[in-house]
């Protein structure tokens, strides 16, 4: 009788294992592959030790995907990871798109595992910035045009969502977060909050916390290992927190 396979595509966290679930380190345990961009598969190594691993680099999410899938079909209990969680611009994504293009379902069994995203590792060590409602955007264009990020930008600022930045800066993409922070800055005025946290949770963590008035500095402190966070109308700084409030204290009394 052939072996069924399985592919667990498992969120790895912001890259300390004290912050990988439960549920992803069981599917990394039962995996016989191990398959994710060469930093993820550093980073889970005491886990994986003596199982088969494949690394790939930047830019190959569909090659990924597409070997995951093909392994799996062929009866191997495979793990695809990802950093943080792979439904928020992971590995989720390339391996459901390979399949709308192949036009069926998958073959083997696939199971999504959670994992800790890094707008709410970024979160934790801020304090509540993320308490109300918030965007997710990514600066990277190079899946989406710059025209559109821009567009989004805007109306989030507009609409008066606390805003997360993703992928603000890299070698290339040197001045995408100094125009998007710009744009914030015609809405939203300078003394909104704003917090840059690099290597949230794990040894060279980063943090800033600062206002949209220093953001020039802030874009340029900026790299692909940071996130950005942009209060809304009503984020504060409270005692060296990022506080956006709930709305409690226009409901009941604080004491």
């Amino acid at each position: 009788m052939p072996k069924t396979g399985k592919l667990f595509i498992v969120g790895i966290g912001p890259g300390d294992l004290r912050q990988l679930t439960l549920a992803a380190r069981e599917a990394l345990k039962e995996a016989e592959i191990v398959l994710g961009y060469k930093t993820y598969l550093e980073q889970v190594a005491p886990l994986i030790a003596g199982k088969e691993t494949q690394a790939t680099g930047m830019m190959e999410e569909i090659k990924r995907a597409s070997l995951a899938l093909s392994l799996a079909e062929e009866g191997k209990v495979v793990a695809l990871i990802s950093g943080g969680d792979p439904g928020l611009y992971g590995m989720s994504a390339p391996v459901f798109e390979v399949l709308a293009a192949r036009g069926r379902p998958p073959s083997a069994p696939l199971e999504i595992v959670p994992g800790v995203t890094a707008a709410c590792a970024a979160a934790a060590r801020l304090g509540a910035p993320l308490s109300n409602d918030c965007a997710f955007i990514s600066l990277s264009d190079r899946l989406t045009p710059w025209e559109t990020i821009m567009k989004r930008v805007s109306a989030a600022a507009e609409a008066d969502f606390v805003i997360v930045f993703y992928n603000p800066r890299s070698k290339r993409r040197k001045d995408q977060l100094a125009l998007a922070l710009e744009e914030v800055a015609k809405i939203r005025p300078e003394e909104t909050p704003l917090a840059l946290v690099r290597g949230a949770m794990r040894a060279e963590e980063k943090i800033i916390l600062s206002t949209l008035k220093e953001r020039a500095q802030i874009a340029k402190a900026a790299d692909m290992a940071s996130l950005v966070i942009v209060g809304n109308s009503q984020s504060r700084i409270f005692y060296g927190f990022f506080l956006t409030p709930r709305g409690y204290g226009q409901k009941y009394e604080l004491s």
